[in-house]
């Protein structure tokens, strides 16, 4: 998956990105931050629990937009 949550903020780190990178993190997903998102890997159940509880907490912290996008990736890293 790979997800961004808004607004963005210059000047420091907002809680709501935070708490997004710590529920990847406690899903046991494969993280990757990169300058306009942050993408996230792992078993099928895995993200999916990762993403409903991003969508929570993520608006529970001040968030006023999440971007989320979902791919399923064959064996090799590329499309099944």
């Amino acid at each position: 998956m790979e997800f961004t949550t808004e607004p963005f903020e210059l000047d420091t780190f907002p809680e709501h990105a935070a708490t997004a990178r710590k529920v990847v993190d406690e899903a046991g997903l494969d993280v990757a931050v990169g300058p306009f998102g942050t993408g996230a890997e792992g078993e099928a159940e895995q993200v999916l629990a990762a993403v409903t509880r991003l969508l929570r907490e993520t608006l529970d912290a001040g968030a006023t937009r999440i971007s989320v996008q979902v791919s399923v990736l064959g064996e090799e890293g590329g499309t099944p």
